[in-house]
């Protein structure tokens, strides 16, 4: 214990110094923080909604190209049938309204249509948890004559519809907070429309770019065999389309769809091999398969890679392009690549989204909810400082010295993870305050059992802190097990909560268990008590 590892010293010392230059900031202000050299951290506590204010934004989902697109592929499951069974023929296949009919040409076929057809209108547990069963009953089918309909049903449109917005409401969270820190508000409001809020946006155009942009990828074949002249005056051919170019003109492409952005499973910014901002993705296996062998059997032909309709980029295959993986070039600068790398990876939208209203909210609680949070923290921590020293007297000094350290490297970290702070995140800190001494009691009780056993202070010292470093360890990762799953389930405050908890956790651990054993043995190392004053 007198002879502290220099090792360890110096990794207690640099952490220590870390957390400080990263809470700075925090605390000279901005004519202060435009002072500071440009190698050390610059960035302070992000404020939450509560109390910084920012965004609302009521967006309304275009719910009606969903119904449409599930006829649709209604549709495409009729002709997979009749491709499917001999002498099973659909006639006039047709999308009215809500409802997909056909006719049936024999008559002897009617019974085997009934039975192929049957599987299209099992139930389904959209919208519903699978684990308990149930679901809701999507397409019904009805026979006038030798006409069938199937219809969608009014429950199967509103599950439609309401998955169609919980899936835009993940692929919104994933845009506009892709790291899980900035404690957005996000809920449904209806069937067709979502609540927005988000805390300190200073750029409301911006955000809304982010969040409109309909981010759908897809992978095409070139058509070469057609003519400038052709491309210019529109005439596309049966199973071809003509999209303009992100850097002019226009060109034609297949309509049929090598790869999609469904199969992405990674996006990120990257480099072509030139320099030039790229960004690298990563199909799941299925993608990957086909992406593969359409490459390895067009080596020489260009295709397009498609991007909201608009032609990004039409590079040649040079050879085949195996593992699943490749890289997106001509999506503009650094900052927009990275931009196009966090929509690919978030998804594309399932639905439009249109803002019904926009606003700028002030904070619900504001300065007078910091100066409480201020002085409660005050008070907490005041008082555990004056309840360490009664009981415990300098080994109480050495633990406030830890607490001290602790609060910095709390501000410090949350500073430089740019995680939001909001009143629950507040009362996290509170709480931490009065848990980051909990290890320390420990130990001095532990200590004063050792003592009073007739221990020397070194080995009684040692003896403590080797007995309760077990039951420290089981009461923090349970405590930290608790706000990962808080975390994990819940939103907005609940996650500011479960993060500062966390983060107080970790500096708390490492505070009581090695700034306090520090400075302990430090006293022990010039004193060399013959007995311990605890």
């Amino acid at each position: 214990m007198a002879n502290f590892p220099r090792w360890k010293v110096i990794m207690i010392l640099l952490v220590c110094t870390f957390g400080f230059l990263s809470a700075l900031p925090n605390f000279v202000g901005e004519a202060g923080r435009a002072k500071l050299p440009n190698f050390l951290p610059d960035s302070t506590l992000s404020l939450g909604l509560d109390l910084q204010g920012g965004v609302h934004f009521l967006l309304g989902a275009e719910t009606d190209d969903i119904i449409a697109t599930k006829l649709e592929n209604i549709a495409g499951e009729v002709r997979d049938i009749r491709r499917s069974v001999k002498s099973l023929n659909f006639r006039r296949i047709r999308i009215e309204d809500d409802s997909v009919k056909f006719e049936v040409s024999r008559e002897d076929m009617i019974e085997r249509a009934r039975t192929e057809l049957l599987p299209i209108t099992q139930n389904t547990t959209l919208g519903t948890n699978p684990l308990l069963g149930g679901g809701v009953k999507e397409v019904e089918l009805d026979r006038d004559g030798k006409e069938f309909t199937l219809s969608l049903t009014d429950q199967g449109i509103i599950a439609q519809k309401r998955d169609a917005i919980t899936r835009a409401m993940e692929v919104v969270r994933k845009r506009v907070d892709p790291e899980g820190t900035r404690e957005i508000t996000l809920q449904p409001q209806g069937d067709d429309r979502i609540i927005l809020q988000v805390p300190g946006a200073d750029d409301p155009s911006e955000l809304l770019r982010i969040i409109q942009t309909a981010a759908k990828l897809s992978f095409h074949d070139v058509e070469t065999n057609i003519s400038a002249a052709d491309i210019a005056k529109g005439r596309a051919r049966p199973g071809q389309m003509i999209l303009p170019l992100r850097d002019g003109g226009e060109m034609s492409v297949k309509k049929r769809v090598i790869v999609s952005g469904a199969d992405l499973t990674d996006a990120r910014p990257s480099f072509d091999q030139n320099g030039r901002p790229a960004v690298a993705f990563q199909f799941n296996s299925s993608g990957g398969k086909r992406f593969g062998q359409h490459t390895a059997s067009n080596i020489g032909r260009p295709f397009a890679i498609v991007l909201d309709g608009v032609i990004i980029s039409a590079p040649r295959i040079q050879s085949a392009i195996l593992g699943g993986s490749g890289i997106i070039t001509g999506a503009g600068d650094t900052k927009e690549t990275q931009e196009l790398a966090t929509l690919l990876k978030a998804g594309a939208l399932p639905v439009p989204l249109q803002v019904l209203e926009q606003r700028t909210i002030g904070p619900d609680l504001g300065a007078d909810s910091i100066a409480a949070g201020k002085l409660a923290s005050i008070i907490g921590f005041i008082g555990v400082i004056l309840y360490m020293v009664l009981s415990y007297g300098r080994f109480g000094l050495a633990a406030n010295v830890a607490l001290i350290a602790n609060l910095i490297l709390i501000t410090g970290f949350l500073s430089l993870f740019q995680a939001t702070l909001t009143l629950p995140g507040i009362a996290g800190i509170v709480l931490t305050i009065g848990m980051a001494v909990d290890a320390n009691v420990l130990v001095f009780e532990r200590i004063r059992e050792e003592q009073r056993s007739g221990r020397k202070p070194i080995a009684a010292v040692d003896e403590g802190y080797a007995q309760a470093f077990s039951t420290i360890l089981d009461a923090n990762i349970t405590t930290f097990l608790a706000a990962a799953i808080l975390y994990v389930l819940g939103t907005g405050p609940v996650q500011g909560f479960a993060v500062t908890l966390a983060i107080g956790i970790l500096t708390s651990m490492f505070t009581a268990i090695l700034v306090t054993r520090l400075v302990l043995s430090l006293w022990l190392s010039k004193a060399r008590p013959t007995k311990l004053p605890i």
